[in-house]
């Protein structure tokens, strides 16, 4: 016998050939781990210790690989601006996904939890450098893919550590693989293979997610096995597809673990947005829910033909508003809401009534120049966040609305500057308007995004050369809401855009999002896929003013009194 590996005899494996085998409570142990593996979704803030993290990463490191080739890498997350950023672009694929779908199968889609993301302590995005040539590893010039089996082993081995230890995983694939890479800063030649959540859950769930919400049925393992190759007859079904025209990828699904007294998800929508607001606000939204901020602001690109209205239809506006008159106004006092109205630059003096926060340096018509100036943007977006930093105690919510005649026309340019988009598919009629005017909008908010060129897609850039006094006063209050921890409940596309730019600022800020309404904007609705929000309303509102934003508030208001009034299942 050698001295060193392998110190047994033939003789000692051939009058023994089970002598390999671990304990029987040792092989009992290890299938109870695999039967318990499970999905998590729902995460404690409690941190893991590192001794336990350095163990679930050797446990990875130890799978099997192709070659030996180890090609795994893991990149462990704990920066919560990551994990924001991370968060908002699974949003927006589960979105994105949702639209191929039947429409049964996107409602189960669309109820998927992915605050895991944000919640969970830890982040580990698994990569797979695949930068060696398949033929120089042994096995891959065969099966090119192996490598990335090898880094599917490592997630399982890291899982079932986990799970041994009492953690939860959560495997996120909803997302863009090159948009994950580039998030972690991956280069060319590494694949990702999605985002693993890790923590101490906050749901034992005692079955698959998927299983319990009734999105497939487990099969048995005779249905899955073949002896001796595939049969010409009666070969297993394939697995069902829960997608319209094309299956394109998997969908992981959760189980929410809800106490209360009816079934999980029951409110729908509405159950979604009212996490979001309780993990900001655990107390529920109370019978004076917050503030509605009314921002005003008039824009020289109207002299470009984009508007149905004067210019002074903006004045007469916020007047009304100031004197709780207008309809945003009424909707507000409605919905329990304080407002405060804002001239973020009204033509003519300062409007009666409102906080003044008006630029001081010349306005661009878009076309021909900025339309703000840097100072302005920057003073601007501080006084926006001023206007909720200065409430105590900081509002449960804070809704967003407002004023402005040609903003739908500035909106758009913002939208599709930032998002990469065709100008024509984000400019839509406006209220009151025409054929004529909508081809004058598109031909204005075409040539704007072209002249700002690269700085549109870069938010104070954006906001600079193609955005108005109002946007950048909503942006800021969009930081200054998350700041103070408050819920910000969006209007239409102005605000909707404002949070765009709050959110490429911080994307921690994401998680305080809910969607009011879709307008009817055309451009609305991409906003809000970039954003990863669903609207809770849908009425085609074409009011502005926060008017959508204030309806979705009573609705906040009611489920919120739902929730935390009705029986439940067990202790709190």
């Amino acid at each position: 016998m050698p001295t060193i590996g392998d110190r047994t005899s033939a003789a000692e494996r051939q009058s023994d050939p089970a002598g390999w085998a671990f304990p029987v409570a040792d092989q009992d142990a290890l299938a109870r781990v695999m039967g318990a593996r499970r999905d998590i979704r729902r995460f404690r803030p409690d941190p893991v210790p590192d001794p336990y993290l350095r163990d679930l990463l050797v446990a990875a490191h130890a799978a099997p690989s192709v070659g030996h080739s180890q090609p795994w890498r893991l990149v462990v997350v704990r920066n919560p601006d990551t994990r924001a950023r991370a968060a908002v672009m699974a949003d927006r694929a589960r979105l994105e996904q949702a639209t191929a779908m039947d429409s049964e199968s996107a409602r189960h889609l669309l109820d998927l939890d992915l605050e895991g993301i944000r919640e969970a302590p830890l982040g580990i995005v698994v990569c797979c450098d695949r930068r060696t040539p398949a033929p120089g590893v042994l096995g891959r010039a065969t099966f090119p893919d192996a490598d990335m089996w090898s880094c599917a082993c490592a997630i399982q081995n890291l899982w079932l550590a986990a799970r041994a230890r009492g953690l939860g995983v959560g495997w996120v694939t909803l997302f863009q693989p090159e948009d994950l890479a580039g998030l972690v800063g991956a280069p060319a030649g590494v694949a990702t293979l999605g985002w693993l959540c890790v923590g101490w859950p906050d749901e034992r769930p005692p079955g698959p997610g998927l299983e319990r919400r009734g999105w497939s049925v487990r099969q048995s393992v005779g249905d899955v096995v073949l002896y001796e190759g595939w049969p010409r007859e009666g070969a297993p079904a394939s697995p069902p597809s829960h997608l319209a025209p094309q299956p394109p990828a998997v969908v992981r699904a959760h189980d929410t673990g809800d106490r209360l007294l009816s079934p999980p998800g029951s409110l729908g929508v509405l159950d979604r947005a009212l996490d979001r607001v309780l993990a900001v606000r655990p107390e529920g939204v109370p019978a004076r829910p917050g503030h509605l901020f009314l921002v005003a602001a008039d824009h020289p690109v109207t002299a470009h033909g984009v508007s149905a209205y004067l210019p002074g239809v903006t004045r007469t506006v916020a007047e009304a508003s100031a004197a709780g008159v207008s309809i945003g106004a009424v909707a507000a006092a409605r919905s329990g809401l304080d407002l405060t109205v804002v001239d973020a630059g009204v033509e003519g003096p300062a409007v009666a009534g409102a906080l003044s926060m008006r630029p001081v340096d010349r306005r661009g018509d878009l076309v021909d120049a900025d339309a703000l100036s840097g100072r302005d943007v920057d003073a601007l977006l501080g006084q926006g966040a001023a206007l909720v930093a200065g409430l105590s105690p900081a509002p449960p919510l804070v809704a967003l609305g407002e004023i402005g005649v040609g903003n739908t026309t500035v909106a758009a340019a913002m939208a599709a500057g930032m998002l990469g988009l065709d100008p024509a598919a984000v400019v839509g009629l406006g209220s009151g308007s025409d054929s004529a005017v909508m081809a004058a909008k598109r031909a204005v908010v075409a040539a704007a995004v072209a002249r700002a060129g690269p700085r549109a897609r870069e938010p104070r850039g954006a906001l600079a050369a193609l955005g108005g006094g109002e946007i950048a006063v909503l942006a800021g209050a969009v930081l200054g809401a998350a700041t103070a921890g408050s819920v910000v409940v969006l209007d239409g596309l102005a605000t909707g855009v404002a949070a765009l730019v709050a959110v490429a600022l911080d994307p921690a800020v994401a998680a305080h999002l809910v969607a009011g309404q879709r307008s009817r904007e055309v451009g609305h609705p991409f906003v809000l896929a970039a954003l990863g929000l669903e609207p809770l309303l849908d009425l085609r509102l074409r009011a502005g003013e926060g008017v959508g934003a204030a309806l979705a508030v009573q609705l906040l208001s009611a489920a919120s009194a739902i929730r935390l009034g009705s029986a439940r299942t067990g202790p709190s």
